[in-house]
């Protein structure tokens, strides 16, 4: 049980992750022109489209990474709280944000271990200092999720001293082990090379077969097929097209998508 799970932990139909027409732009630069989510518990969505697409600035949006100008953002029914408007809106409660991000666990592309740290001390380190757990607990679950992810034998080894597909696979160690209400990757096979690449995903299909709550953002249309439930196609700031993922690859509606899986798929 988490620090977060309680006898008021929501219902079992309430989404984890719930967006309504968000807007997120730079500047002049419109990046999501009114997109909506939905991340039911226990499944998978995943993203995919052209680079530039939004797909990483939706993800970053879920765990306030970034700031959206327009729409709402919800956690198992809790509403984000703001202030401000506009390219002035920021969150309006701290101590929410840190809760959500808490519960919200991400996975980058680049690994971003601590190199001064071994991969046992990277995996204990947002327990410890984040959610102030007993230092034994914490270890023995940083252990059992390393042997989950298949380096546990690596605990004592440096970051550098690991392939990129091990860095990964101990970066997913690290996000399970603040046990998060749902894991969040950006493009976590992208910077792997192929045979390195299947170590990984090898890791996120065998956790979304024990039906974690998962939004990927990724390139892999196979992965992407193999193990979501939903898949969202975005295109220049909207959603194109959105569906089970037989129904996006097997029988694309829109042009755009026909175009883009022609490309990425041949």
């Amino acid at each position: 049980m988490t620090a977060q799970t309680s006898a008021t932990a929501p219902a079992k139909d309430v989404p984890v992750i719930e967006i309504r027409d968000l807007h997120k732009s730079y500047g002049p630069l419109e990046v999501l022109k009114g997109v909506d989510l939905v991340a039911p518990r226990g499944n998978v969505i995943s993203l995919i489209g052209s680079s530039g697409s939004g797909k990483s600035t939706l993800l970053r949006c879920c765990n306030l990474l970034e700031d959206s100008q327009q729409g709402d953002i919800l956690f198992e029914g809790e509403a984000v709280h703001w202030k401000g408007s506009g390219l002035h809106r920021h969150p309006a409660d701290k101590a929410q944000v840190l809760r959500i991000r808490t519960n919200l666990s991400m996975v980058f592309q680049q690994f971003n271990l601590w190199s001064h740290m071994t991969i046992l001390q990277n995996v204990m380190e947002a327990p410890l200092t984040v959610l102030k757990r007993d230092p034994a607990e914490v270890e023995a679950k940083a252990r059992e999720y390393l042997a989950k992810v298949g380096i546990v034998e690596k605990c004592d080894a440096w970051p550098a001293q690991l392939s990129g597909g091990q860095q990964q696979r101990a970066a997913i160690a690290r996000a399970l082990c603040m046990e998060p209400r749902a894991l969040l990757f950006d493009e976590p096979t992208s910077a792997l090379d192929p045979e390195l690449e299947q170590e990984v995903v090898k890791v996120i299909k065998a956790l979304a077969d024990e039906g974690r709550t998962m939004i990927i953002v990724t390139h892999d249309m196979k992965l992407a097929a193999d193990v979501s439930d939903h898949t969202i196609f975005l295109h220049k700031g909207l959603i194109e097209e959105e569906g089970p993922p037989d129904q996006l690859f097997g029988n694309p509606q829109s042009e755009r998508l026909r175009g883009f899986l022609s490309a990425t798929m041949g």
